[in-house]
């Protein structure tokens, strides 16, 4: 258990990067192999490697909260494959946006103090200001957006599963969970086709690394941030993901920030540096109590 949400604020800023570096990994991967093949491969190889790393033999499957795994690996399943179906259709910017509505939805419903709001409002225009405002004059694919919030619809189940009681261990529940996902898309993927591929070298380490990058291991660190915060904390502190993105295209791809874009970011991380604090003087109090 991590002892404040300062460690989880740490353990999330991890995940994103994890993620945001896979990106590159993906796009090579849709260039080759269908989306869905794409997303329940990297599913099927982060849970093999969770089921080594923390010896999945070693459950006792009698104290398995069924219920709880069953709707978290759901969760994964939907928001990984709808996320990227989102991006065949919608530029990344976009789809990010839309995204977002999950997690700032279950923060903005777990809300309860007038400082909530406020990080929480500062979160929203934060994403408002990153919202790619040439690209949305332009005709918009529905399907795509459709597709987007469905994956934040599942963010959001994401984050209130992943903080049920499973009777196992969180590292245990991600790996399950991860099962349960993978099992859930591998028929999309079967009728995709090209999975044969996925094991011919050097597809293999391209798979391997996703699944490490985007699956195995910010997932892990996610489920252990989410036993020491609140739905409110997780939603609002999730919102410097976009920002870790577009950072990581400025750093990385040379992409350049507007003006309103570095606003963004600026708000984005009050909102999250707020909220953190928050959350932490107000379980002081209650300890002190």
């Amino acid at each position: 258990m991590l002892k404040t949400p300062l460690h989880a604020l740490l353990l999330l800023m991890i995940a994103m990067l994890c993620v945001q570096g896979s990106g590159s990994l993906a796009k090579i991967l849709f260039q080759s192999f269908p989306v869905l093949t794409v997303s329940a491969m990297r599913l099927f190889f982060g849970a093999l490697i969770l089921a080594v790393i923390f010896k999945i033999w070693t459950i006792n499957f009698k104290v398995v909260r069924w219920k709880a795994i069953l709707s978290y690996g759901f969760a994964l399943a939907g928001m990984n494959a709808l996320f990227y179906l989102s991006l065949e259709r919608l530029p990344l910017g976009l789809a990010v946006a839309f995204e977002f509505i999950g997690p700032l939805s279950v923060a903005l419903f777990h809300a309860r103090q007038r400082y909530d709001f406020i990080w929480v409002g500062c979160a929203i225009l934060g994403l408002v200001l990153l919202f790619p405002l040439q690209q949305a004059q332009q005709h918009l694919d529905l399907v795509g957006v459709f597709f987007a919030v469905a994956a934040g619809a599942c963010w959001a189940l994401y984050i209130i599963a992943g903080q049920k009681p499973s009777g196992i261990s969180g590292n245990h529940t991600v790996c399950l969970g991860m099962s349960i996902g993978m099992l859930c898309l591998l028929p999309f993927a079967l009728a995709a086709g090209a999975i044969d591929r996925v094991f011919e070298l050097p597809n293999l380490y391209y798979f391997i690394g996703l699944a490490i990058l985007a699956s195995a291991l910010p997932f892990t660190l996610e489920m252990i941030a989410l036993r020491s915060l609140t739905p409110l904390s997780f939603g609002t502190l999730m919102s410097l993901e976009p920002a870790v993105a577009a950072l990581s295209g400025f750093i990385f791809l040379g992409e350049t920030l507007l003006w309103n874009q570095w606003l963004a970011l600026a708000t984005i991380i009050v909102a999250s540096i707020g909220c953190t604090f928050t959350t932490q003087h107000a379980r002081q109090q209650k300890e002190a109590q």
